[in-house]
């Protein structure tokens, strides 16, 4: 850019204000999903442990699978197979405010029925990094939730080792509506 082009375009950008930053939050509704409804996470109790932490080796990929769930749900939601419904993105926050933002988001996405969703914790260059921090906390408070049933680094486009799918388990009122899909097939 030469020195007039960038003069005008500093002329041009003088009142212009920064977009305050928006939700971290995205909601992805689908064809099938119902009007959501916010709940309020402050009369909730965060169980999520804090304290000291082991960090996660960064060559260790973050996975878990739930006792009694099925391999081959693991392996979909590792090949992404499953339609992310939300995403939660926790890049450059502090690791209360992490605390905070997931157990809010896991308890909405409960609500709401999703099933799968992607939280974004970032890639660390070493062990002691802030992102690996972030990282090796989900770790630790994934598998506190009840209602996850497994999750797995994300694909590279949608954040690889720096993201991962979750996947939560049905609801009471999913898996009715399912059986009485299957139900009228047999009859």
């Amino acid at each position: 850019m030469n020195p007039d082009e960038k003069s005008l375009f500093l002329d041009a950008m003088e009142d212009v204000q920064p977009l305050k930053r928006s939700a971290d939050v995205h909601w992805h509704p689908s064809h099938k999903s119902r009007p959501l409804q916010r709940i309020d996470t402050l009369q909730l109790d965060n169980f999520l442990t804090t304290g000291f932490l082991d960090p996660v080796a960064l060559d260790t990929p973050l996975e878990f699978r739930r006792e009694g769930l099925q391999v081959g749900v693991l392996d979909k939601l590792r090949l992404g197979k499953y339609t992310q419904q939300a995403s939660l993105n926790l890049l450059r926050q502090p690791v209360e405010q992490c605390r905070q933002m997931l157990f809010s988001f896991m308890h909405q996405s409960r609500k709401d029925g999703l099933r799968n969703v992607l939280i974004i914790h970032g890639k660390g260059r070493d062990e002691t990094s802030h992102a690996n921090i972030i990282r090796s906390y989900l770790a630790r408070w994934l598998p506190e939730f009840e209602d996850v049933q497994a999750f797995c680094p994300a694909l590279p486009h949608h954040g690889g080792s720096g993201a991962c799918y979750v996947a939560l388990r049905k609801s009471e009122q999913a898996k009715q509506e399912n059986w009485e899909r299957h139900a009228k097939r047999s009859r």
